[in-house]
């Protein structure tokens, strides 16, 4: 039954929506099953999740989690409301959006690794800051990406818009690489973590440029103080122009408050068990720690995480 977390007592099967008010039976987790809303395939948050869920099924004996690959950010905050997904990363100005309304209430298991905002371009080009793309073939991330959340924004605070400055396309990771490769592509927006690696084997065969959004960022900010400025080193991409300073937001893995304490409490415990399996997925794991795994506002901790990190006195 994809997208729901199902627990089986004694006394007989119950379907995800009414086990999932109930508390576990100890530590048996034989009968959890779990769907894992992603992102791109090329992207870090599907190899994590990958990664996740592999350690998962081997450390708590569960049938192997769903890994569903999706638009990103807001599509899987979707759904988790709705039942579609139990875990899903999300970029925390997603979640920040989020009206809290519905049935299901948004719960953090974890801070994950931060994101950096990479706008990568055509090194034929002469673009050189985010006002150099009017004109332009211009994808900013599939629709109800967190990719298309930043690049409105962006846009927004340098006095553009995608309907008029650009010619814009909604496209995911995937596609956007495709269509740069062919040529039907100028530049693109991407919000992942470094390197990622599909931008990382486009570089090798087609010239790319990451522009500098050090002269949008502080207005940017100003209005949405859940961003980060940081800086990318030339040395992510080994690309020409040196680093450039850029947007950063963190990354949460996050459940409803349908999830079972006890499911939640383990999950976080084999996340941090699962560590050298997600470093080996993507080298943005190594940042990933307890003391900032705690950092979720204003997505308050679930429970069952709360009791992880009590215990490993966090």
């Amino acid at each position: 039954m994809p997208g729901v977390l199902r627990r089986v007592h004694a006394a007989g099967a119950v379907l995800a929506l009414a086990a999932m008010t109930l508390s576990g039976c100890g530590g048996d987790f034989d009968d959890v099953k779990l769907t894992v809303a992603t992102g791109s395939l090329q992207g870090v948050y599907y190899r994590l999740g990958g990664a996740l869920a592999d350690a998962w099924t081997a450390q708590l004996g569960i049938a192997h989690p769903q890994v569903v690959a999706t638009n990103g950010s807001v599509d899987n905050l979707r759904r988790l409301r709705t039942g579609q997904a139990d875990v899903a990363f999300s970029a925390a100005d997603a979640a920040t959006r989020e009206d809290g309304g519905g049935p299901r209430q948004l719960r953090a298991l974890a801070r994950m690794h931060d994101d950096y905002l990479q706008l990568v371009v055509r090194s034929d080009l002469p673009a050189r800051k985010l006002t150099d793309l009017r004109g332009l073939r211009v994808s900013i991330g599939s629709p109800t990406s967190g990719v298309e959340l930043i690049a409105e924004r962006l846009l927004a605070s340098a006095g553009m818009s995608p309907e008029t400055d650009l010619v814009t396309t909604r496209l995911g990771l995937d596609d956007s690489l495709l269509e740069m490769r062919e040529g039907r592509l100028d530049a693109f927006f991407w919000s992942g973590g470094v390197p990622t690696s599909g931008i990382t084997a486009l570089s090798e065969s087609l010239g790319l440029r990451m522009l500098d959004l050090g002269d949008v960022l502080p207005q940017l900010r100003e209005q949405y103080p859940e961003y980060g400025w940081a800086t990318l080193p030339a040395s992510a991409y080994g690309l020409p122009g040196g680093p450039v300073e850029t947007l950063v937001v963190r990354n949460f893995l996050l459940v409803t408050d349908a999830m079972p304490d006890d499911v939640a409490e383990a999950l976080v415990r084999g996340l941090f068990q699962a560590q050298p399996q997600l470093v080996a997925a993507s080298e943005v794991a190594r940042s990933i720690e307890p003391r900032a795994a705690v950092e979720t506002t204003p997505v308050p901790l679930h429970p069952g995480a709360m009791a992880h990190y009590r215990g490993a006195k966090v």
